[in-house]
């Protein structure tokens, strides 16, 4: 198996929306984060109640922030790629041009 090196991407003219939407979503899940980690800070408590199938508000709210992780990461996926084809799709029309 040959390696080479691998090809340039060029610019990528999708980047500024890409770190918008990126930022948005991480200050999202921050706060999401940050609300888990000041109920345990000011509330430890409630997170030994019962709250579905047995399982603790800390073991569910473990596993949402786990969800929301990749929930988000498909979300950003798709709009990545809407936006791309997009941006490439108006690209490919003023070469045409």
């Amino acid at each position: 198996m040959l390696h080479k090196p691998a090809p340039s991407a060029g610019k990528d003219p999708a980047a500024s929306y890409k770190m918008r939407l990126g930022v948005r979503m991480f200050l999202f899940y921050c706060l999401f984060y940050a609300s888990f980690v000041a109920l345990n800070l000011y509330d430890p408590l409630m997170m030994e109640k019962t709250v579905i199938f047995g399982l603790n508000l800390a073991t569910c709210y473990g596993f949402a922030l786990i969800i929301v992780a990749l929930i988000q990461a498909l979300i950003y996926d798709a709009l990545c790629h809407k936006q791309e084809e997009l941006l490439s799709g108006r690209s490919a029309d003023k070469e045409e041009n």
